[in-house]
């Protein structure tokens, strides 16, 4: 009998321990996901020290954050409620492409379909003609956007109160606090405490146990480096290294300064405003908006980006600023051995289209659906990395996309800008919609086609002709129907609740 045990033992090798090292959002996203996946059957521990302040900027989101809450569980009035958080639409890019311009990044999408030609094609061929409102008109998302306006898409697709997608602000501190609760209330246990070292199995190589500065030993079977930019796991411990990405994406440094909210309305968009040496953000919450100058530093310094950040604030700062330094880049094993980086441990994609915590969830949910066991199988640490790298190279390419297609010079930063040789990958799509008005995209993308539109109509990037199809269905009225869309659309939006109004009625 005893024996008969002993090998049932032996078999089972399912995961018994997980230890995650570092909290903030990347912490806690993490124990949330796991805790909600793996129920009783897996010890979950956190380690994080109080004295370690989280980046805690990450405020604006993309509509994949809306599957993760719900996932867990999580209902939408009480994540606003505890989050202070608002509704977004989607981003508008001020001064990108030239100074006093702008345009809007919508999620959802444009116009509505009438005929077996993609709408966008239609619109193309009216815009090289010269007969059609600007692209924007055509958005939902941006007509309620720019009037203050918010309600969830309808499920009536014929509807067009249903062609709009959306998002979330939220104060990422409030966000990683409400986590910290939900987690805990299913069992993951918190240590406080910092990492001084780790222990390795000589076998291997894996990770052991991690050693406290209070003396304490934390044994695991898989561990999560949530330490940030110092990837203290991933990095110092296993040396996985670091694939840098500044000579596509040049901007190092960023400054967050949060301001007092007056009586202005909660816009349900934020706000990307292109500056001298880089852009500035604007994210609008219940209670206070942040700001933020994210930057290159050889053209200016942390201390002129300071003051014009704090120039440019609509009200009085609410903390002093907060100075960050990063690589855009990431590590070139995101699981390696028995540890998996998440958040800015796995690498950092600057915050131009909201990514960063949407980085964290890709790469949580990618772990839990294949999660190993103490095996710690090399097949599925190989899949997840080169899932994980394709991920973070399509973003790449779309947030490389913005510096690239602009037609600034008045500044040294932007013309390095034009200069910079931009990737392979990117220069195909380019290519492809510039010369026939075709959108090239992996099905994978996160950015779908509305999204690559956006940027290129936006930017400049404009085909030399229509797609063929559009141009040969002369018995189609696209004129008339769209000035049909157009006035649905401004309809929708005027049916649509105060944005503010909306947020009160949910969380009352």
């Amino acid at each position: 009998m005893q024996i008969y045990e002993s090998l049932l033992l032996k078999m089972n090798k399912r995961l018994e321990h997980i230890a995650i090292i570092g909290g903030g959002s990347a912490g806690w996203m993490s124990a949330a996901a796991l805790a909600n996946a793996v129920g009783s059957g897996c010890k979950i521990t956190l380690v994080e020290s109080e004295s370690i302040a989280p980046v805690g900027v990450g405020e604006a989101t993309i509509p994949p954050i809306r599957h993760f809450n719900a996932r867990l569980g999580i209902d939408e009035a009480t994540f606003i409620r505890e989050t202070k958080g608002s509704f977004k639409l989607g981003i508008e890019f001020a001064d990108w492409r030239v100074k006093g311009e702008s345009y809007f990044h919508p999620f959802g999408n444009y116009g509505a379909e009438f005929d077996s030609v993609p709408f966008y094609q239609y619109w193309i061929r009216e815009h090289l003609a010269g007969n059609v409102k600007s692209l924007d008109e055509f958005t939902l998302a941006w007509i309620a956007a720019r009037e203050g306006r918010y309600e969830p898409p309808m499920r009536d697709p014929r509807n067009i109160r249903s062609r709009h997608d959306y998002a979330y602000h939220f104060d990422a501190g409030l966000y990683a606090q409400f986590l910290r609760r939900y987690s805990e209330a299913r069992g993951v246990t918190r240590i406080e405490g910092r990492v001084s070292g780790a222990n390795f199995r000589p076998t291997d190589g894996h990770i052991e146990s991690v050693k406290l500065d209070d003396g304490q030993e934390i044994s695991a079977d898989l561990f999560i480096d949530c330490t940030g930019f110092y990837g203290l796991l991933t990095e110092k411990y296993l040396e996985t290294g670091y694939e840098a990405w500044s000579h596509w994406l040049p901007c190092n440094r960023a400054v967050a300064a949060p301001c007092h909210r007056d009586e202005t309305p909660i816009k349900p968009y934020t706000i990307s405003t292109a500056k001298t040496a880089g852009w500035q953000w604007r994210i609008p919450l219940q209670h206070r908006i942040g700001n933020g100058y994210v930057y290159c530093d050889q053209f200016l310094s942390p201390e002129e980006a300071e003051a014009e950040l704090i120039e440019s604030l609509e009200a009085e700062p609410a903390a002093p600023p907060k100075h960050l330094k990063f690589t855009t880049g990431m590590r070139k094993k995101f699981w390696h051995k028995n540890c998996v980086a998440i958040g800015l441990s796995a690498g950092f994609m600057e915050p131009l289209e909201s990514t960063s915590l949407h980085l964290i969830q890709y790469g949580v949910m990618r772990l839990v659906a294949m999660l190993p066991d103490r095996d710690m199988s090399p097949l599925l640490a190989e899949e997840y990395n080169k899932l994980t790298r394709a991920e973070y190279e399509r973003i790449r390419d779309f947030l490389v996309l913005h510096y690239h297609a602009t037609e600034r010079d008045d500044t040294p930063f932007w013309r390095h800008c034009q200069q910079i040789e931009i990737p392979d990958s990117l220069a195909y799509k380019i290519a492809q919609f510039r010369e026939n008005g075709m959108i090239v995209s992996d099905e994978r993308e996160l950015f779908h086609n509305p999204s690559w539109i956006a940027v290129y109509i936006g930017q400049g990037i404009v085909p030399k002709r229509a797609p063929t199809g559009s141009t040969l269905r002369d018995d189609v009225p696209v004129a008339q129907r769209l000035d049909q869309i157009h006035a649905a659309i401004r309809e929708g939006a005027a049916a649509m609740p105060e944005h503010e109004d909306y947020i009160q009625q949910l969380i009352n």
